[in-house]
This record gives C-alpha cells, structure tokens and sequence, in this order.
C-alpha cells in the first residue's frame, strides 16, 4: 500500500476483485517488526459471525422507491408532528420456528411493514445493525462502523427494509455507537500496533464500564472515520435519523471513573473538550446535509441544551431521551398503590423541566433486561392489578408530553424480560390479558397519531395545563393537552385500585365531553367502569376552570375526554 503524504491514508488498488472476496490487511508493526492480521475499518461487508474477514462487497443494485418519502421528510415540521417510536432488536423480534434461525431483511419486512402500520407507529428504531462479533452486545460493540451485519444478509437486503418502511410512510432510525469499539484484537484495537483510533494514555482510553476502547476525538482522522460512518448509513441506507448510544460517557472526562482515574482537560475541568466539538460537527453534518434527518442523544445527565442548535451553544441534536421521567415514572409504578401517595412528586417533579429539552419518553429496552423484569413484571398486585397497572403505565407515556419510543414486547404484555437469543412469545396473544394490552397499545397509538393535542405541542409548555396535580391523597392526577389552534383534551388518571365514584373535574368548557380512551374497557380486559362513552359538562367552576364534569375514575386507568 503506498502512502497518500501527511494525510494518513493509504492506498492500493487491485482489479477484477470477485464479489464476496474475502480480505484482511497485514500490519508490520514500526517498533517490533510483529504482523498484524487486521479487518478493514472501512470494510462494508464481513463473513457470517464468529469468522472475521472483510468482503469485497457488490455495488448497490437496489432501486429505491421512496423518493415521495425523502421529500416529505425534508419539509416535515417534525416539532410539531407525531413521532411514536418501535425500539426493536432484529435479531430476535421474530425468528424461524423450530431452528430459531434469524429472518432476513427482506423476510422481516414481509412481517414488520405491516404490523407497525397496524399497530399505528410513526417510527422504527433498530437497535445497532452495524456489523459486531458477539451476539450478546445487541450490536453495541461494533466492528464494522459501515458494514451492515450479515446475519441478515447483505446491504441491498437492508435497503430493500427500509424502502419498504418508507414506502409504508413509517420512518426509520438507527441506534449508532461513536462513544467506544471493543477490544477485538482483530478490528480496531491497537490498529497498527499503537493506539491510532483510541487514546494512549489509560485514563482516557478504556471504558471503565464496558471494557472497550474510547475513540480519541482529538485526532482528524478519527473524528473523519466517524463522521463518514454517520454520513454513510443516512445517505447509502436513507436512515431517517440517528439515535446516539452514551453521549453521557462521550462528554464527561471522568464518567464512571473514581478521583485519579481521570485526567482533565486544559482548563481543569471535567468536560471532554475534543468529544462536544465532534457531536457538534456530526449533528451540523446531519442536520446541513440531510433535511429532515434527526439526531437523538441518549444522554442520562443534566448537561444544558443538548437539543438546542450549535449556534446558540447547544449540542446540536434534535431529541434528547428523557431518563428522568422514564426513572421516575417506573419507580412510582413499581410502587403497591396504597403507598403511591406518598410518592406524587415523582409524576409532578418531570414538569419543571419538561420543556428545557425537546424530549422523547422512552420506555425502551434497558428497562427489560440484565434482571429487571418486564415492564409487566415490574407492576404490583395480582394478576388483574399487574394488566391494569400497565395499561395504565402505557396510556400515561402517551397523554404526556413528549415523543414516544416504546421497546418491542411491551406492547403484548411480555411476561418476562427481554432475551435476545429467542423471539418475542407472540404466542401470549392467545391469551385475553395480553391481546387486550395489544388492542389498548393499537388504539393508543392512533389516538395520539390522529389527536394533534396530543402531539403538536409536545415541545412546549403551551401544550400543558394542569388540572390538579395537588390530590396525593387519592393518588389522582389530572391535565389539559393543547393544540396549536387551542384545542384540547382532559386526561385523568386514576392510580389506585379504588373506584372514584361522583369525581368532579374542572374542565374548559361547558359542553359534552366523549370519553375518548378508558385504559378500563373491557375491549382491553378491563372492568368495564367508566362513563357510557359520553358527559356532560356543568357551568359550575371548578379547579379554576370555568366549568366541571362529575365522572366515574375507574381503577387503575386512565381516561381521555374530548370536548363532542
């Protein structure tokens, strides 16, 4: 290979190479004369795990359909819009029965078109389809940051999946990892016998958490191998957007790491100078290259604007995922509801910085794993108050501000946590339980979807208005959405097994108000207690509103009122 001058780039040419040739690079290392067997860092295609050679991959011979769709996209006003987000492992969403071989690209979108746009998302999230070596990561610790994994077939399968999501009007995210790479000593570790991608010095270099080498931002090359990545997957794959896996870990010199295990930056403090300025370039790439593209930060911190533009001295990103609210909320609902009342703040705390970020309510796949149970594991009671509990839990995330992204499973009421080594037991569905938290997820997500009090101000405090968040002692709590024309809907909910019988609410309007959702109905395998279907409003004040409804709060459920 002959070197390009100071650029760092090498090259070598050689013709007439076969399709699905398998390569390495040989590495002599400068100090030792020791040979290295190396994958490709830029590698687009790799052998079936465990084998590790790179493959000479075919050029793109897929026809894209779905140039309505990119064009909507780029003038979508996505602030305003709804974004309700499937978080799924493709591995094992569905798999062949009884070999449990995985479906292929083309064979899950057969089965995945359809059922979102039944079920009524917005949005798929995958978690990483990068190629990696260990099953067990998710595809968190990649190997081949432009190589789509070959356990579901090649680069035009992918593209032939999302094409056929777009073509379905369902948008299409992708979970992507520039915060660490593993210690593979066959990919990227200790690239040329030095370290190249990662950082020398220990105390920056490994993570403390995972075992994996952090990517050295301060180098060009390596900011450049990073960004081409983020490039490659929204233009080759037309990803609609990005959702950045541990910015935590990225900004902070000292996340994870005790006193001495750190080292500061040339201020004396604990930011990672070198990380900020790349998120900030690779969000401007992004969001200047590919209209309409978000990007998504999974940052667990209170670090200020992380979706503010870098202009006004944000982080750049679109979203960011709320951890608070996905920690408060779980651990109020883990709660037996007679104790409930003493903790009310962990719902009414989220509002006080609802809007300070443009945040998505995640219920997503961390919450199920590594011994935490299913989200219907997670719920107190017996069997009817568990069901109830998450229906309930699940028509909460909906009617509160915010984007939503839901984990695959939780939307037929899995009853353990989430393995990755086996399908989804969609044979739960047989059950009434389960198909009745499946038909309640359905309606939910078309009631946001067709509802814009619902969704377009979800970014903004103009959008919200309590009712009463005051009434602990009953554990009720109560809300207005808004529409950007003043429309709205009242949401009521009810945290505790007791019926509330003769409930007076204030409500805007002295008018009929149909009861749009009951997380109770017995469609849902509920008790069927609520208020017929329809109420009539008092022009009687009431919670500082100019008028009132008496209603039935059935148990643990959630109500959705719309003015008729």
């Amino acid at each position: 290979m002959a070197s390009l001058g100071v650029s760092g780039v090498w090259e070598l040419f050689i013709p007439e190479l076969p399709e699905g040739a398998l390569y390495r690079f040989e590495i002599r290392v400068r100090d030792s004369g020791a040979v290295l067997l190396k994958a490709d860092p830029y590698a687009r295609a790799f052998e079936y795990r465990p084998a590790t050679a790179c493959c000479v991959a075919a050029a793109a011979a897929h026809v894209w359909g779905d140039a309505e769709w990119l064009r909507a996209r780029a003038a979508r006003d996505w602030l305003h819009a709804p974004m309700n987000v499937y978080e799924l492992h493709l591995g094992s969403w569905k798999r062949h029965i009884p070999d449990g071989r995985f479906y292929s690209y083309r064979e899950l979108a057969a089965h995945l078109v359809p059922y979102v746009q039944d079920m009524g998302f917005t949005h798929v999230e995958f978690m990483p389809l990068m190629e990696h070596p260990l099953d067990e990561s998710w595809g968190y610790q990649c190997t081949g940051f432009f190589a789509p994994t070959s356990r579901f077939g090649s680069a035009d399968d992918l593209r032939f999946l999302v094409d056929a999501l777009h073509q379905a009007n369902i948008g299409v995210i992708l979970d992507w990892v520039p915060g660490h790479f593993p210690a593979d000593d066959w990919a990227l570790a200790h690239f040329d016998g030095t370290s190249l991608f990662e950082h020398e010095d220990p105390r920056q270099k490994i993570h403390p958490d995972w075992g994996t080498h952090v990517f050295n931002y301060g180098r060009n090359e390596v900011r450049s191998f990073l960004l081409s990545s983020a490039h490659y997957w929204l233009s080759e794959f037309h990803i609609d957007g990005l959702r950045v896996d541990a910015v935590a870990s990225m900004i902070y010199l000292d996340y994870s790491r005790k006193p001495g295990e750190w080292t500061p930056n040339v201020h004396g403090g604990r930011e990672n100078l070198e990380a900020i300025a790349f998120v900030r370039e690779m969000n401007e790439m992004v969001h200047g290259q590919f209209p309409g593209a978000l990007t998504i930060a999974e940052e667990s911190t209170a670090w200020p604007m992380v979706s503010r533009p870098v202009w006004l001295g944000g982080l750049g990103f679109s979203m960011k995922w709320n951890m608070g609210w996905m920690n408060d909320t779980l651990h109020y609902m883990q709660h037996d509801p007679v104790h409930r009342r003493y903790h009310h703040n962990q719902l009414t705390f989220g509002q006080l910085y609802a809007y300070s970020e443009n945040f998505v309510l995640p219920l997503s796949h961390d919450e199920v794993v590594h011994g935490k149970g299913s989200l219907l594991g997670k719920m107190p009671g017996d069997e009817w108050q568990r069901f109830a509990n998450l229906r309930l839990l699940l028509a909460y995330q909906i009617a509160s501000p915010g984007k939503k992204l839901l984990f695959m499973g939780a939307e037929i009421g899995q009853s353990w946590e989430w393995h990755a080594a086996e399908e989804l037991p969609w044979c739960l569905l047989q059950y009434p339980l389960h198909a009745g938290v499946q038909q309640l997820s359905r309606d939910l997500n078309h009631l946001y979807l067709n509802t814009p009090a619902l969704h377009e101000l979800d970014f903004s405090g103009e959008g919200f208005e309590w009712i009463d968040c005051h009434d602990a002692d009953q554990s009720v709590l109560s809300w207005l959405r808004r529409a950007r024309d003043g429309s709205h809907v009242v949401v009521v909910v009810n945290f505790t097994p007791v019926p509330r019988q003769g409930y007076r609410l204030g409500v805007p309007q002295a008018t009929d108000y149909v009861e749009r959702m009951n997380s109770d109905s017995a469609l849902y395998g509920g008790g069927d207690m609520g208020n017929g279907g329809r109420v009539r409003a008092d022009p009687l004040p009431w919670m500082g509103l100019p008028a009132s409804v008496e209603l039935v709060l059935p148990p643990l459920a959630l109500l959705v009122l719309m003015p008729a």
